[in-house]
């Protein structure tokens, strides 16, 4: 019985997947045809089964793993946060206002943890999982490492859960929210007006990806009305041709990825043609990969050699 009880367990969770990603690529299939911010990009980019190997561990591996410690949080928070006093004046808040505040709290942490990611050296490690993709599409939004996105989640609901938001609401916010996040990592150039500074835009999240060491602009993915409040919101101008990814090497199969940041690097099979170009003419730098650093840095031209500095916390 339990041996059939895993079988079913199993087999609901890859129908589930394959579910969800007829539904993703109907919905954002056709508006990266229609409205490409990298008209020149194919579908069938390079990579693309290194982010399918993301999106189906998502689903059948790590999705369990989010949705078990939220769980927990969820009923043992209380021992960790003791917040008695709070909890009185919380309970007599009306529930819209206690969704608005969770929110809020919510993508606050978050702001603080993502600019934590790009500073320091052990945090970025496992986030450089995420801004190893040098193709943007709804399916390269799934690229990241499941400790990553952990802590995100953990900390964007962890004032819902604080406050006493009821659990099915919360997972609402949640599914709004993973669509948008799919949304911004979308091959996809379409105007929306002010609710880019409410939930975000393409063309904001796009740039966070470009090809500099660590980005100093737009850590609030669905909330850049943080980077406005925190002097780091940045909207470039102009169509989308500058390079995206790492700067540094980065190994590129996906079991790879994962181990990459405990230390644990497997062999590589093959050298890409531009890693070794670069390796017998380092001088050869693209500039409009210098240009954007300057613009992502805010370092003039005579700063160029800081490049590989590591970038201030603080404004």
């Amino acid at each position: 019985m339990t041996a059939m009880n895993s079988i079913s367990a199993v087999l609901w969770a890859v129908g589930s997947m394959a579910v969800s990603f007829a539904l993703l690529a109907v919905v954002f299939g056709p508006l990266e045809r229609l409205f490409p911010a990298r008209p020149g990009q194919r579908v069938r980019r390079p990579e693309l089964l290194v982010d399918a190997c993301f999106f189906a561990g998502q689903y059948l591996l790590f999705a369990g793993l989010v949705t078990g410690a939220l769980t927990w949080l969820y009923g043992h928070w209380r021992q960790l946060f003791p917040l008695e006093g709070f909890l009185s004046t919380a309970a007599n808040m009306p529930v819209w206002l206690q969704a608005v505040v969770a929110i809020v709290a919510g993508d606050l942490l978050v702001y603080w943890f993502h600019r934590a990611c790009h500073h320091f050296d052990l945090l970025w490690r496992f986030h450089a999982v995420h801004h190893s993709v040098e193709h943007l599409d709804w399916l390269a939004a799934h690229r990241e490492h499941p400790l990553d996105g952990l802590f995100t989640q953990a900390l964007l609901n962890l004032p819902g859960i604080v406050l006493g938001v009821h659990f099915e609401l919360l997972g609402a916010l949640i599914v709004f929210r993973g669509m948008w996040a799919i949304f911004i990592h979308s091959n996809v150039r379409l105007p929306v007006g002010p609710l880019k500074y409410l939930f975000g835009a393409p063309e904001l999240h796009h740039h966070h990806h470009a090809k500099v060491p660590r980005t100093l602009h737009n850590f609030a993915n669905l909330a850049p009305y943080l980077d406005l409040l925190f002097g780091t919101y940045h909207c470039p101008e102009g169509e989308e041709t500058y390079p995206l990814g790492l700067v540094d090497p980065w190994p590129r199969g996906y079991v790879a990825q994962l181990l990459y940041p405990f230390g644990v690097e497997l062999p590589r099979r093959r050298t890409r043609r531009v890693e070794l170009n670069l390796a017998q003419n380092p001088t050869a730098a693209d500039s409009s990969t210098v240009r954007l650093h300057q613009i992502a840095t805010g370092a003039p031209p005579s700063m160029k050699s800081t490049i590989g500095a590591e970038p201030p916390l603080t404004n």
